[in-house]
């Protein structure tokens, strides 16, 4: 029918956070257990595990991304690592991805780039 229903809804946030704030990007990993969400304002990715079925979600935690406004994020093909573009801060950050756990590492390496909006793994 086209219609949507709200199955429930998340925070992408940690409970104390009083700044400015919007989610952006969203992204399934590739073996369907995760979900991560971008937060431009607090600079950070939330990361959920996802119920296979129900479809519900449930906090993993909040990692920072590596840094400022993150336009866009992607997920390799394997599920190791999460490449973030960031903005506000002209910089690109790869960050380790656990395909066990959703969790994120510090950020492995960083690039400058200017004005950086979109990022896509080539095979």
């Amino acid at each position: 029918t086209g219609g949507l229903t709200t199955l429930h809804s998340v925070s992408t946030l940690p409970a104390d956070w009083t700044g400015k704030n919007t989610t952006a990007e969203i992204q399934v990993h590739p073996n369907g257990k995760f979900v991560f969400a971008s937060n431009r304002g607090h600079d950070s990715i939330a990361v959920f595990s996802r119920d296979a079925a129900s479809g519900k979600l449930a906090p993993v935690s909040i990692f920072p991304c590596g840094g400022k406004t993150p336009r866009h994020f992607t997920v390799s093909p394997d599920g190791k690592w999460l490449l973030c573009a960031h903005q506000d801060s002209n910089t690109l950050a790869s960050l380790p991805l656990d395909p066990a756990t959703g969790k994120l590492g510090a950020p492995a390496a960083t690039a400058e780039a200017p004005n950086p909006i979109c990022l896509i793994f080539l095979r």
